[in-house]
């Protein structure tokens, strides 16, 4: 089964992006890495905050719409909700405490 991600990324002063994913350890580290221009890497955005699975690109995609369409308030609600402290998750790809990706 193939599994779809929505995430959340952060930065040192907060700023948010959301966004969608077949590779949640792929697309994070393009982001940690700068690799592709554009709004993640000028604002140097690489801290994974938040993340939900799907099985389903469709339903993964909508959530994202979903998501981005919300004020900033009610996605700070949503982040803390599964990471009060807002850890970067990130360190759960060395924890091997994401599931696999196929």
């Amino acid at each position: 089964m193939r599994r779809y991600y929505v995430y959340i990324l952060t930065n040192a002063s907060g700023t948010l992006y959301t966004g969608v994913t077949n590779s949640l350890w792929r697309r994070w580290h393009e982001h940690k890495l700068h690799t592709r221009p554009g709004f993640t890497s000028r604002y140097h955005i690489d801290r994974l905050v938040y993340f939900e699975i799907f099985g389903s690109i469709r339903a993964a995609i909508r959530r994202e719409k979903q998501i981005k369409g919300w004020l900033r308030a009610k996605k700070i609600e949503l982040i803390e909700s599964m990471n009060p402290g807002w850890k970067d998750l990130s360190l759960l790809f060395k924890e091997r405490r994401v599931p696999p990706e196929p």
